[in-house]
């Protein structure tokens, strides 16, 4: 299968990024198309959690999106790792509270919107990540917004995330996650867990796997990954 990877430092790209005049310059951004992104008919958005960073790029979030792509095996499909903003580093104050996430929801919006593709958009947040792109949600023309791994996402329902897009919580059972408090005092916590049954999402929850194996390859959370992106997710 034909598979094309392109790393691209999004400071050479104002016009994939708007707001990058006003992104901090102690913080390099990155993202990698894999896939061709003029020809997709779906375009996956995957927005990563804690501890990514330029130099941890390739093997984290990077890993992620070729992972996607080659499990779908689909020629029509690009996948984005997207990391266009400063992650918390370690479980400190930053990764409990929601200044990154806020952040980084600003910066998802203009990127998702500079894309102008025609073809179905889907943004999928991991952990943190999962922080960022529910900030982000009303904002976001997709058809679908993904959580995987989250810790919250700073609204108590579906219908608080403002989104017209169908939302998914997928939860996998050695999940360490599933042990965060769902509460949230001021900025501190990020609420109610996206993969509760009150919060309104699809939920797929799967015994086994562990908070950093959703995009191994070959697993049941990865898999269901792909149909959910390839528009066949309600069959799971």
């Amino acid at each position: 299968m034909r598979r094309a990877v392109l790393f691209l430092l999004l400071i050479a790209l104002p016009s994939v990024a708007p707001s990058i005049a006003q992104w901090r310059s102690d913080v390099a951004r990155r993202v990698a198309i894999v896939g061709d992104l003029s020809t997709a008919r779906d375009v996956v958005v995957l927005v990563p959690g804690s501890d990514v960073d330029v130099g941890r790029f390739e093997r984290t979030v990077g890993r992620m999106a070729s992972n996607l792509y080659e499990q779908a095996r689909r020629d029509d499909l690009a996948v984005i790792a997207w990391l266009g903003y400063r992650t918390p580093q370690g479980l400190g104050v930053d990764a409990m509270t929601g200044s990154l996430a806020r952040q980084g929801a600003a910066a998802l919006v203009d990127f998702v919107r500079s894309l102008r593709t025609q073809a179905r958009v889907h943004v999928v947040g991991h952990s943190y990540g999962s922080v960022v792109v529910g900030l982000a949600a009303h904002e976001l023309d997709v058809a679908d917004i993904v959580f995987t791994g989250s810790p919250g996402v700073r609204a108590d329902s579906v219908e608080e995330l403002g989104t017209g897009a169908r939302v998914w919580a997928l939860r996998s059972g050695g999940d360490w996650m599933r042990f965060v408090p769902n509460a949230r005092l001021f900025d501190l916590g990020h609420g109610t867990d996206p993969a509760s049954d009150g919060f309104g999402a699809t939920v797929l929850r799967f015994e086994g796997g562990k908070h950093d194996t959703y995009y191994e390859p070959g697993s049941e959370t990865l898999n269901a990954l792909v149909r959910i992106v390839s528009g066949s997710g309600e069959k799971l």
